[in-house]
C-alpha cells in the first residue's frame, strides 16, 4: 500500500477520536453543561448529521480543487472548531461546533476516500480502505480511550484541546505526504450531473441503506457505552476507557480481516457476521450484568461491526464507480446517515424501561432489520452476476 494511504490514515485517527470520544464523555458533559444525559445523545448526532449532509456538499465544493489544499482546509476547520468546542459555556454553542466540525470531517473523509481508491489499482480498494480506516478503528483503541481517560482525570474539555493538538501532525502528513496535482487526473472524469445520477441506481441505494444500518445499529450502542459499563455492570469510571479499548481493539480486527476479503469474497463477510452482529447486541443486553461477559462481548461485537460496517461501505464504492469524485461523499452519507440515526434512537430506548439497555437492544433490532432489507431486496441485488458490488448482498441473501 502506498505511504500515503497511511499519512490518510494518520488524519482520520484524529478525526475518528473526535467523532467516537463523546463514548466517554457523555456523563461529564451532562454534568457539567446542566442537560439531561440523553440529551447529550444531541451532540453525537448533531456530528453525524453534519457529516450525512456536508458530505455531498463538501464534494461538490471540493471537486474542482487539489486534493492536497482541500484536505489541509478541511484539517484547519476541523481544529478551529474543536478549539470553540473547548472553551464554550453553552450547550447550544458545543452542538454548533460538533456540526462545522462534521462538515471539516465530512469533506475530509469524502475526498480522502476518492483519493485512497486511486492510489491503488481498481482491484484493491477494499484492502485501501481498510487501511484507511484503520486510522478510525485506532481512535477507538487508543484515542478514545485515551480522551476519556483524560477526561476522567482533567475534565471533558481537555480531550477537546488534545484532539485539536492532534490536527497538526495530521496538517503536516497531509502536506508531505498527498501529491500537489493528484486531482489532475480525476477532472477527465464524469460530470457533476452524471456522478449525481448513480445515486439512481437501486442497487447503490439499497447497499446505502445497508450500511447506514449497521452503523446505526453501532453507535447506537457505542455512544451510550459507559451508562452501561458503569451502571449495569457496576464497575468503575476507569472500566469505561478498558471498555472503549477492547471495543477499538475489536474493531481494528474486524477491518483487518474484513478487507482482505471485501474485493473478492465479501458475501462470507457478511453472510457471518451479519447474524452473529444481531445476536450480540441481543446477548450484550443479556449479560450486562456480569462484567467479564460485557467486556468480552464489547470487543466481540466491535470485530463484528466494523467488518460488517467496512464491507458493506467497501461495496458502496463498488457501486459508485461510475462518480469517481462523488462516490466517497455517498460513502460517507451512508455511513453517517447511520451514526444520526443510532444516537436518537438510543436517546429514545433510554427513557424505556430497558434504561440503559435500551441502545443494546435498539441496536440488535435495527441490525435485525438490515437483514430483513437484504432479504427482501434480493431480486434488485442480485443484477448481473459479473459485478462485484452486486455479488457482496446477493450472496448475503442466499446465505
Amino acid at each position: 500500500m502506498p505511504c500515503a494511504l497511511y499519512l490518510l490514515a494518520m488524519a482520520v485517527f484524529a478525526m475518528g477520536t473526535s467523532e467516537f470520544m463523546l463514548a466517554g464523555l457523555v456523563p461529564d458533559i451532562a454534568a457539567d453543561l446542566g442537560v439531561e444525559l440523553a440529551g447529550t445523545g444531541l451532540l453525537t448526532s448533531a456530528f453525524a448529521v453534519g457529516m450525512a449532509v456536508g458530505a455531498p456538499i463538501m464534494a461538490v465544493l471540493a471537486r474542482n480543487r487539489p486534493v492536497r489544499s482541500s484536505l489541509l482546509v478541511f484539517v484547519a476547520v476541523f481544529l478551529a472548531a474543536h478549539i470553540a468546542g473547548a472553551v464554550t459555556t453553552e450547550f447550544t454553542v458545543l452542538v454548533a461546533t460538533r456540526v462545522i466540525a462534521a462538515l471539516a470531517n465530512a469533506g475530509f473523509l469524502a475526498v480522502a476516500l476518492t483519493a485512497a481508491t486511486g492510489l491503488v489499482p481498481a482491484d484493491r480498494r477494499g484492502r485501501a480502505l481498510a487501511v484507511l480506516l484503520s486510522g478510525t478503528t485506532m481512535a477507538t483503541i487508543a484515542g478514545v480511550p485515551g480522551g476519556a481517560l483524560l477526561g476522567a482525570v482533567f475534565g471533558w474539555r481537555i480531550t477537546f484541546w488534545a484532539v485539536a493538538l492532534l490536527c497538526v501532525p495530521a496538517a503536516i502528513g497531509v502536506l508531505t505526504g498527498i501529491p500537489a496535482r493528484m486531482r489532475d487526473a480525476e477532472n477527465r472524469g464524469p460530470g457533476l450531473a452524471a456522478e449525481l445520477a448513480v445515486l439512481a441506481r437501486p442497487r447503490l441505494m439499497v447497499v446505502m441503506l445497508l450500511g447506514a444500518l449497521v452503523n446505526a445499529a453501532t453507535f447506537c450502542a457505542f455512544t451510550f457505552l459507559a451508562p452501561l459499563v458503569t451502571e449495569r455492570s457496576g464497575l468503575g469510571d476507569l472500566w469505561v476507557p478498558a471498555a472503549l479499548v477492547l471495543f477499538g481493539i475489536g474493531s481494528c480486527a474486524g477491518v483487518t480481516v474484513a478487507g482482505r476479503f471485501s474485493d473478492t469474497r465479501p458475501g462470507i463477510v457478511v453472510a457471518v457476521a451479519g447474524p452473529l452482529l444481531c445476536a450480540g447486541w441481543f446477548a450484550t443486553a443479556v449479560s450486562a450484568d456480569r462484567p467479564a461477559v460485557l467486556l468480552v462481548l464489547v470487543l466481540v461485537q466491535g470485530a463484528l461491526s466494523f467488518a460488517l460496517g467496512s464491507t458493506l461501505i467497501t461495496r458502496v464504492l463498488y457501486e459508485a464507480a461510475a462518480a469517481p469524485a462523488m462516490g466517497g461523499s455517498y460513502a460517507t452519507a451512508a455511513l453517517n446517515i447511520g451514526a444520526a440515526v443510532g444516537p436518537m434512537v438510543a436517546a429514545l430506548a433510554l427513557g424505556t424501561r430497558l434504561g440503559s439497555l435500551g441502545p443494546v437492544v435498539s441496536s440488535g433490532v435495527l441490525v435485525a432489520v438490515a437483514l430483513l432489507v437484504a432479504s427482501c431486496g434480493r431480486a434488485i441485488l442480485r443484477g448481473r452476476p459479473s459485478e462485484p458490488a452486486v455479488r457482496v448482498v446477493a450472496t448475503t441473501c442466499d446465505g
